[in-house]
């Protein structure tokens, strides 16, 4: 079946919200309010308003009937193409009236995305010079993004790559003519986004490049990920247009100069600016040529070497305090090249980092400075500032401020015991004992909002503190004569209340991390006696059962037999569970229930292989802690596989559930932005030393075929 073309005639459109439209109306800004279109430009090739006319009424009629044959299924595969094309030919020369009716745009849009190649280009070079406006419409912000998406499933096509850069570059002629306000629309900003994404040959889904989680950021500030953009991502990169890419930022950036300030601050041209910045990631050159111009900086600075004028940069500094540009440093802050970075710490940011700090939106723009430092020397400017103002950051609630400084100084091996000197003294006095640090930290709100502090004390039932839990993970990775006043605190804590700790999913990581530590033995089995009688009370919930098998490898014979003996009295309920079957194997309960004898003298034959093992590389404690956990991560690594599976929804639990700002306050001051991870093992390892473990212990345990069976199993 064909559908022909129509005669020409008046008109029944709507408008975007399903209103007949007037006979002629100026383009909105999709809300009901009259676009300020196109007034920012001022040059000869400034652009008119675009009028929208009606459509006429046997257009609609004839769209409407191309709807209601698509949603008939009466179309094969074969005729839809043409069908396609024959119905973006009949919208040339009317594509703004039709893209922007409410109605007729999803019909539009299921005709772009089953068109040809050729009559896409068509329809696009047809509405080249009215696409900003098609763009900043709420109904043609949808047509335009299908038209890229379509595009992009051909870009790999290398006979059609000619046509789609040529279509591309009469649009991207068009934008940078006056990109400003489609980069300050909700609508267009959008689509521009998208438009620069398919240039570089980025996925135009691709959550990387349209903002990335809160929790994914943080993971890569605290060490717990490798950054996105330091990685190798070409496998994830479809063919791009490198040239036309260049050729749009620049002119983006070239007409925006004056406006840089308007930019600066608004939240869409905000994120236009972002993913340009991501995907120019590791261009420095063009990088060091942008950044500047973002910040403010005039060419005559940049020539006589000043980077930027102290007046200019005391306003940019302020407005770091806006939601916009604090997001827009970030990322600012992240791709820059190592000199513009040195620049901007020594010339722009220095002597105003704890003003910054302070602030609820300006914290984060501190957060990313001390996240993306390249060198130690870097390091000691920024805890110049910062290094004494541990308690002042704690009060107001710049807890990641703190977390971000004690990740930057273990990755540059710095000031470590400083960080944690400074951290105990910020949450208690030099009258107090240690056993109240770890509580505190992990009640940071609790503790700094209640008025006399000498008389808090543990909250029952209270969630506990995301970043609280996180620095807590974060300060046990440090040598264990650093972090005695941590280790003597948990170790002390009331019973219930380690429970408590292993009940909720940010305790039950402090407690991982600590018995992952460097440690002693005797002071690990000091803290997992406190959990006897309730080991398999937590191995029923999906985050206390990785505290269990922390706790059975932490524990001697006797220890790992109470636990076993209470995982076997639920084994029935445990397996029904998914995270049991891995556990019950892991522990190895079936054997227990069926062979205890048999099960005792494997654990023991473990025991006995690693303590040999010990003995052979040395006898030190730090030494031998430092082993246990390479041997813990050696033994676990046998069934690898299932557990990241299982530790990916506690992942999702935790973030869905605790994904918070620093404070309250920030809350007011900053709602759309997430800031919490569920955080990762904090155990480092040594695979050189870890096979050497596996292999020992695979020649000294008993059932070494069994023990390789089993491994060949959990690979497949």
């Amino acid at each position: 079946m064909k559908m022909g073309k129509k005669a020409k005639k008046g008109n029944s459109g709507f408008d975007d919200n399903g209103y007949k439209k007037n006979a002629t109306s100026q383009v909105t800004d999709g809300t009901g309010k009259f676009k300020k279109s196109f007034k920012h430009h001022q040059n000869s090739d400034s652009q008119a308003p675009v009028i929208r006319k009606q459509v006429e009424p046997e257009t609609a009629k004839y769209f409407s009937e191309i709807a209601n044959l698509f949603e008939s299924q009466g179309v094969d595969v074969e005729e839809r193409s043409v069908i396609c094309g024959n119905a973006l030919e009949e919208a040339r020369g009317k594509e703004f009236e039709l893209a922007t009716d409410y109605i007729i745009s999803n019909t539009l849009q299921t005709l772009l995305d089953g068109c040809n190649l050729d009559n896409l280009c068509s329809f696009l070079r047809g509405c080249a010079n009215i696409i900003p406006a098609i763009a900043m419409d709420r109904s043609g912000s949808h047509v335009a993004e299908t038209a890229f998406k379509s595009l992009a499933r051909h870009v790999q096509d290398t006979e059609a790559y000619t046509i789609i850069e040529e279509t591309l570059k009469m649009i991207c002629k068009v934008i940078v003519v006056n990109p400003l306000d489609l980069m300050c629309n909700c609508y267009g900003s959008h689509v521009l986004r998208s438009l620069l994404c398919l240039c570089k040959g980025v996925p135009l889904d691709s959550p990387e490049f349209h903002g990335a989680k809160g929790s994914k950021v943080l993971a890569e500030r605290l060490n717990l990920k490798v950054s996105h953009l330091d990685g190798n991502d070409s496998q994830h990169l479809q063919q791009g247009f490198p040239s036309l890419l260049k050729f749009l930022v620049s002119g983006m950036m070239n007409c925006t100069k004056e406006d840089m300030k308007t930019l600066q601050v608004d939240q869409y041209s905000s994120l236009v600016l972002q993913t340009a910045l991501k995907l120019l990631g590791g261009n420095d050159q063009e990088l060091l040529h942008i950044i500047p111009v973002l910040l403010g900086c005039n060419k005559e600075n940049l020539a006589e070497g000043k980077f930027i004028d102290m007046i200019i940069a005391g306003e940019t500094v302020e407005s770091m305090k806006e939601p916009a540009f604090s997001h827009l440093m970030e990322v600012i802050l992240e791709v820059a090249p190592e000199s513009l970075y040195n620049n901007m710490l020594t010339k722009l940011l220095k002597n105003s980092l704890f003003e910054l700090s302070s602030h609820p939106c300006g914290n984060f723009v501190v957060q990313a400075l001390i996240s993306h430092a390249r060198t130690k020397d870097q390091m000691e400017l920024i805890w110049e500032e910062l290094g004494l103002k541990f308690a002042d950051l704690l009060r107001m609630g710049r807890s990641g401020v703190i977390a971000s400084l004690i990740a930057a100084c273990q990755r540059f091996q710095t000031h470590e015991y400083k960080c944690c000197e400074a951290l105990a003294t910020a949450v208690g006095s030099k009258n107090e004992t240690s056993k109240f640090i770890v509580p505190r930290i992990l009640f940071l709100d609790s503790y700094f909002s209640y008025d006399d502090k000498s008389s808090w004390s543990w909250p029952g039932g209270a969630k506990m503190h995301v970043m609280g839990s996180l620095i807590l993970q974060a300060i046990f990775k440090f040598q264990s004569e650093w972090i005695q006043p941590y280790i003597l605190s948990i170790t002390s804590m009331d019973a219930e209340h380690v429970l408590e700790a292993a009940q909720d999913a940010r305790g039950a990581r402090v407690i991982e991390a600590f018995l992952a530590s460097d440690a002693s033995t005797k002071q690990k089995r000091r803290l997992v006696v406190k959990l006897r009688g309730h080991f398999g009370e937590l191995a029923m919930n999906l985050s206390g059962s990785f505290t269990v098998e922390r706790c059975f490898n932490a524990g001697n014979l006797s220890l790992r037999e109470a636990i076993a003996s209470e995982l076997l009295a639920v084994r029935t309920e445990l397996s029904k569970t998914k995270q049991g079957p891995h556990l019950l194997r892991t522990l190895d309960i079936d054997r227990y229930a069926t062979k205890p004898d048999q099960w005792r003298s494997k654990q023991a034959s473990k025991q006995s292989a690693y303590n040999e093992f010990f003995v052979a590389f040395g006898s030190s404690e730090s030494k031998s802690t430092k082993s246990n956990k390479l041997l813990y991560n050696a033994s676990m690594d046998t069934s690898e596989h299932e557990e990241l599976n299982i530790k990916k929804d506690i992942d999702g639990s935790l973030i869905s559930t605790s994904v918070v700002d620093d404070t309250s306050s920030e809350k007011k001051g900053r709602k759309k932005r997430k800031r919490d991870v569920a955080s990762e093992d904090a155990v480092g390892s040594n695979r050189a030393i870890e096979k050497a473990v596996k292999n020992f212990l695979s020649s000294s345990t008993p059932d070494k075929k069994r023990h390789n069976a089993s491994n060949q199993r959990l690979k497949i």
